[in-house]
């Protein structure tokens, strides 16, 4: 069984403007379903598709199954099965030999910075970078299924 276990952190503005990303990619994705209990994602990486389906957050664990699509059929998807679409950038940023992944959102999020680290384990000891600020992981409102039908600029 697939889960994802992570933990999100709003990124300190000023300390993170100074930071060289190990690598970045541009990424758009939306949602074919929202609901709570699960959800259904269509995501561009590059030249990549790819489908998500993740179940409820449990303290910061969910099942989640992902699978590479033809980029063709994520974008026709993504065109004419969704209406949310959320456009950002991914900047992989290395600390500790811990890999961070730092969503830069774009449009309707502009201005949102968000850092993630996945685990292995709920009790995995980490080092928090000093440009990482508050933990978010149990606050809904950043979760990006939720961006999409409330933007951070209607906040």
């Amino acid at each position: 069984m697939a889960t994802e276990i992570e933990h999100k952190y709003l990124v300190n503005l000023d300390i993170w403007k100074n930071i060289i990303p190990d690598k970045s990619v541009e990424i758009r994705q939306a949602y074919l379903q929202t609901d709570p209990e699960k959800t259904i994602r269509i995501r561009t990486k590059d030249k990549s598709g790819f489908i998500t389906i993740k179940g409820n957050t449990v303290g910061a664990t969910r099942l989640e199954f992902e699978y590479e699509i033809p980029i063709a059929d994520a974008n026709e998807l993504i065109n004419k099965f969704c209406s949310n679409l959320i456009e950002k950038t991914r900047h992989i940023v290395t600390h500790d030999s811990n890999t961070w992944e730092v969503d830069e959102f774009k449009g309707l999020n502009n201005g949102l910075i968000v850092a993630e680290i996945e685990l292995t384990d709920e009790d995995e000891k980490y080092s928090i970078p000093n440009w990482v600020n508050k933990n978010i992981t149990d606050d809904l409102r950043y979760a990006n299924s939720n961006l999409t039908i409330k933007p951070f600029m209607t906040w």
